[in-house]
């Protein structure tokens, strides 16, 4: 059961608009080492794909899979899957150290691939998926599930670009976590494996501050990373945070961490707070402390006044659509693979940053 409380497992609920008719589009799933993977699932049948197959090594990771999704078929291999030439896409939600290098598989192998962030833990990876997508045509999408798969968060990405506080001036963007120490995998405290915080969890903050702030690139200025509180587990970082300048002059703030209280109702208090020229705006994207569970509202305050404007069951998750349609069509409308790459390499270029200066 997916409950707010628990983000490694979280579910958003709504739906995606239909976009394709029954057997249009055909997507198979692998690689079921984070949760995540039953969001991306979801977010791609709701939009009207097909699930087909599912591959993992270890079966008791199907067999829960299963649970969730019991219409799809087991296979023992990813070339199973990669061999059918009627599937379109490959989501997965591997080992972070492991994600670049599934997705240079699946390209060459002819299909587009959806990965769990974060995409990358290395900037050689990174390198390799894309020398992959020019060589194969194919795409490499990213669940950004922070902006993506949250309806307040969507929705203020439109009223930005539609003007409503003007020139974007700064992006903050505050990230806490539940640890649930208990319920991780081993891999879960190996930074190899999981690339660092800022890789991590910070990788949804820089794609939102390029969309929000219309920008292309940024300079990293300051980033620094901890273990404040878990001696237990050396290479955990539990704290983590940076400062970007983007090439439009917007300044961005974020702070990700792993310090959700026991007692919170959610896994995160997520929130952004976006400085414009004409106005102000704060998401409170999953709760709104001791007032309201619900959460995706948005604060507006402009010229004509301060506004609250709930977004929950408003918005939909128009994301998993415009993939489906990228991926049959070429096109380009969910997100364009230069801003993807560029996210992950800004997360990238911002933890080594923040490793070099603990050295």
């Amino acid at each position: 059961m997916s409950t707010k409380s628990d983000g490694m497992n979280y579910v958003p609920e709504g739906g995606a608009e239909r976009v394709v008719d029954a057997g249009e589009f055909v997507f198979a799933a692998a690689h079921l080492d984070h949760g995540h993977i039953n969001a991306q699932a979801t977010g791609l049948i709701q939009a009207g794909g097909v699930l087909k197959y599912v591959y993992d090594p270890d079966a008791a990771k199907v067999t829960a899979f299963r649970e969730q999704f019991p219409d799809v078929t087991p296979v023992s291999s990813l070339d199973e899957i990669l061999d059918d030439d009627g599937v379109h896409l490959v989501a997965a939600a591997a080992i972070p150290c492991d994600r670049g290098p599934i997705g240079v598989k699946v390209m060459d192998g002819g299909k587009d691939y959806f990965t769990d962030k974060a995409p990358f833990t290395t900037m050689g990876q990174l390198e390799d998926a894309r020398a992959a997508v020019t060589r194969t045509g194919r795409r490499f999408f990213v669940y950004f599930s922070e902006r993506l798969h949250n309806e307040s968060a969507y929705r203020a990405g439109e009223l930005i670009h539609e003007g409503a506080i003007g020139r974007v001036l700064q992006v903050l963007g505050i990230a806490p976590h539940r640890l649930a120490k208990p319920t991780r995998p081993d891999w879960f405290f190996r930074k190899r494996q999981y690339g660092g915080i800022i890789t991590d969890i910070g990788s949804h903050q820089f794609e939102q501050f390029l969309h929000y702030a219309s920008a292309t690139d940024a300079t990293v200025n300051f980033a620094r990373v901890a273990n404040l509180a878990n001696p237990d587990v050396p290479e955990l970082e539990d704290f983590g945070e940076a400062s970007l300048t983007t090439d439009n002059g917007a300044s961005c703030y974020l702070r990700v961490d792993w310090f959700t209280p026991d007692g919170q109702s959610v896994w995160g208090d997520g929130r952004t707070f976006v400085l414009g020229e004409k106005g102000t705006m704060e998401l409170r994207k999953y709760t709104d402390v001791a007032r309201d569970s619900s959460g995706d509202i948005i604060f507006l305050c402009d010229a004509d006044g301060e506004r609250e404007i709930p977004c929950s069951g408003r918005v939909g998750f128009p994301f998993f659509g415009q993939v489906i349609l990228d991926s049959l069509n070429g096109t380009e409308d969910a997100m364009t693979q230069d801003h993807i790459f560029k996210a992950a390499e800004l997360s990238l270029r911002a933890q080594a940053f923040a490793d070099a200066a603990q050295v």
